[in-house]
Formats: structure tokens, sequence, C-alpha cells
């Protein structure tokens, strides 16, 4: 269980510098909100399938399709400007509660 906390932990700290990296670099990966959401459903097939609040207020969003397998990350800074943090394929659903999850480790 440790070594998925420290894994976990690790990950956690590299999405909150990617925020922050965002944040302070506007490049031509950044969009109205509006315009990225309409891009990734037109042409990807992918809806937000989860949401957190990063630091500064980013909105980070997980964006995915179940059919293609492709999934992208994106920031909304408080400005209204979404950028992508990352892009990816092979997205998978998992549902795992933290029981299970302890009982893996052992």
């Amino acid at each position: 269980m440790k070594s998925h906390f420290f894994a976990l932990s690790l990950g956690m700290g590299a999405l909150l510098l990617a925020t922050d990296h965002a944040f302070a670099q506007q490049s031509q990966n950044c969009a109205e909100r509006e315009k990225v959401v309409t891009h990734l459903a037109q042409k990807f097939g992918e809806t937000r399938r989860s949401i957190g609040l990063g630091s500064n207020n980013a909105v980070v969003e997980l964006f995915a399709s179940e059919e293609t397998g492709s999934w992208s990350l994106t920031v909304t800074l408080p400005n209204g400007q979404t950028c992508m943090l990352a892009t990816g394929y092979a997205f998978e659903t998992i549902t795992e509660s933290a029981a299970l999850a302890a009982e893996s480790d052992a």
C-alpha cells in the first residue's frame, strides 16, 4: 500500500506542477474552453470523465472516449483559457475501492 501511496503522491505532485506550468505559459495548446471541449468531442469522441480543482483555482478535467480509448487531460485557468496538458490512448475506466487497493498490496 505504501508503494501505491507514494506513486499517487508523485502523480499528484506532477499534476500540480503541470497546472502551474500551464498557468505560467500560454501556448498554442490553449484556447477558449468551449472550443477545446467541442474539438475533443467532434474529433475524438471524448467526453468529460472526471474533474478536480488544482492550484491557482485551475480546473483540471479528464476527457476520454470508451470507443476509441483516446484521452485528454486539460486545465482551465481562471481567465477562461483551457490548455491541453497531456493526451494518450488505451483509456480504461476502473472502479476500485480503498479496501480493494489495500488487499492487492498485501
